[in-house]
This record gives C-alpha cells, sequence and structure tokens, in this order.
C-alpha cells in the first residue's frame, strides 16, 4: 500500500481563521481561538493520520503588518519559516479582507512552487457574487493557485473537499510522527494556551496582548478517591503595575473568574480534574526582551 505524507502550512493575517480551520481539519483543538486577532502567537502542529497517510498541518500566528515589538518579529519568524518546509501551502483570506498591491505576502506567494491553495473563509457572510467576484480577483493577482476553495471553517462547509484535495496533492512519504500522536507540543503547552485565551476573552484593551502565561509546575497524581488529578501552577506575566491589578481585580474576583473559567476547559482538554493555582508577576518589556521571549519559546 502507498503511503502518503506530508507538512501543510496554513498562512494569512491575524483573525482570518487559520486556527478555526485546523481544528476542523485535525478534528481536535489544538489552537486557541477567540475572536481577537494576534490570538496565535506561535507555529502550532496537529498531526491527522489514517492507515495510508500522515497530514502534518502547521497553524502560524497571522502576519504582522507593522511590528511593534521583537516578539512580532518572532511571530513573522514563524511565518516566515512556513515557505521553506511546505509540502503544501494554504493561503487563508476572508471576504472582509483588503490587500493593497504592494503587500510583501503578494510576491512571495507567486514565488511558491508547490501546491498553493487559496482557501477564503467565512463565505457564510457572503453572497454568490461576491465570493464569485472574490476568488475572480485573487487568481488574477496570483496565478499559481493551484486551487481555490470556498470554505466556512465554523460551519466546516467545504472542509472535507479541502480535505480531499489535500490528501490528493500529498507526495508519496513517509510516517513522521507515531499515528496516534496528535501534536508536536506538550499538554503544558496547550494549557497555557488555555489560561491565555481566557484572558483574551475576559479582559479588554491593551491587557491580552501585555500578558504572557507559563507553566511553573504541572504535576499528575490522584484525589482521596482515587481520580485523576493535574495539579498546575501559573504564572502570568504582565508589563505594568497597573496591569497587574487589573488582571487581579477588586478583591481578586477577576482572577479568581479567570481561574474558574480557565480550569473547567481544562479539565475538558485533559479530561481530567485539576487543581490550578495563579499568580501574576510584573516583568516590564518582556515583549523586547530577547532573552525572555526565548523562554517562553519565541526561538523556534
Amino acid at each position: 500500500m502507498t503511503h502518503k505524507s506530508g507538512f501543510v502550512n496554513i498562512i494569512g493575517r491575524p483573525n482570518v481563521g487559520k486556527s478555526t480551520l485546523m481544528n476542523a481539519l485535525v478534528g481536535e483543538r489544538m489552537s486557541i481561538i477567540t475572536n481577537k486577532p494576534q490570538t496565535t502567537r506561535h507555529r502550532i502542529i496537529g498531526i491527522l493520520s489514517g492507515d495510508d497517510y500522515q497530514i502534518v498541518f502547521s497553524d502560524t500566528p497571522g502576519i504582522v503588518k507593522d511590528p511593534a515589538y521583537k516578539m512580532h518579529e518572532a511571530m513573522n519568524r514563524f511565518v516566515r519559516t512556513t515557505f521553506d518546509d511546505a509540502d503544501i501551502m494554504l493561503f487563508v483570506t476572508d471576504f472582509f479582507e483588503k490587500y493593497d498591491e504592494d503587500a510583501p505576502i503578494i510576491p512571495k506567494l507567486k514565488s511558491v512552487d508547490i501546491p498553493l491553495f487559496l482557501v477564503i473563509n467565512k463565505i457564510d457572510k457572503a453572497s454568490e457574487e461576491e465570493i464569485l467576484a472574490l476568488i475572480q480577483d485573487w487568481n488574477e493577482r496570483i496565478p499559481n493557485f493551484q486551487e481555490t476553495i470556498p470554505i466556512s471553517a465554523l460551519h466546516k462547509t467545504n472542509t472535507d473537499t479541502l480535505f480531499n484535495l489535500i490528501k490528493s496533492n500529498l507526495p508519496e512519504g513517509p510516517v513522521y510522527y507515531p499515528k496516534d500522536q496528535l501534536t508536536d507540543k506538550p499538554e503544558r503547552f496547550f494549557v497555557s494556551e488555555i489560561i491565555r485565551e481566557k484572558i483574551l476573552m475576559l479582559y479588554k484593551q491593551e491587557i491580552p496582548y501585555s500578558t504572557e502565561v507559563s507553566i511553573e509546575s504541572f504535576k499528575e497524581t490522584k484525589t482521596k478517591k482515587g481520580e485523576d488529578l493535574i495539579r498546575i501552577s501559573a504564572l502570568i506575566f504582565v508589563a505594568r503595575k497597573t496591569q497587574k491589578s487589573i488582571i487581579i481585580g477588586k478583591e481578586g474576583k477577576a482572577i479568581k473568574r479567570l481561574g474558574t473559567e480557565a480550569r473547567k476547559s481544562i479539565e475538558a482538554f485533559t479530561e481530567k480534574k485539576v487543581f490550578l493555582e495563579m499568580h501574576v508577576k510584573i516583568k516590564e518589556n518582556w515583549r523586547d526582551d530577547e532573552r525572555q521571549l526565548r523562554q517562553f519559546g519565541y526561538n523556534h
């Protein structure tokens, strides 16, 4: 039996639904999803395996147009590496996006010499005529799109069609990861991402973008009744003293709510009971501190 495998890299601007798409394709909650831009900060791999194939999906941060911090530059580096190691590339846009003629991504896409698919997301928000006009516009600008697939990642419209196209374009190849493996990231990485997701959902303005989450300890143990229990200690880094006060909230109410919401989602993700402890630490200018960024995993 012929075995097909390959690396499928998903690129596009923030908030176009790249993470939602990967979750729809892989069938697991691999990337945190909120309605705020710059949710994904790292390159996250989701592995989908069958008897005769293995697809390694890579969800990247959205391309930051004007990087304000070294963190943004690191995020853009993650995107650039996806042009180097892909077997298939998915460029995700949506009906609401506008790209200038001189957008840096345009020449990059024109230079791609592997199967390149245009994925237009959120088609449930547009008419058929509008979608057809957008497809024509993109294909005139970038003639090397091999396939164009209009989808709604949220509603899984046409995601099966996209999956079948990906599978049919995979090269013959080996098994890169054990067939039962879902990602290259450890559980504690996803725990930190879940906490960060809740920060994005519960806090406003600059707060979510000024925070990073580090898991200090992750211990699997048992309850007195013999049930599986994970004890987690998390550190929330903020850039200023005022941000620490906002995270904690009056009489600790805000961080208590954050802890409750995060614990519920972590329990759903791990399918185990969770004891979650969180502390807030001020680290000024961490987004421009290369040593700190390396500790947070931005050097990969």
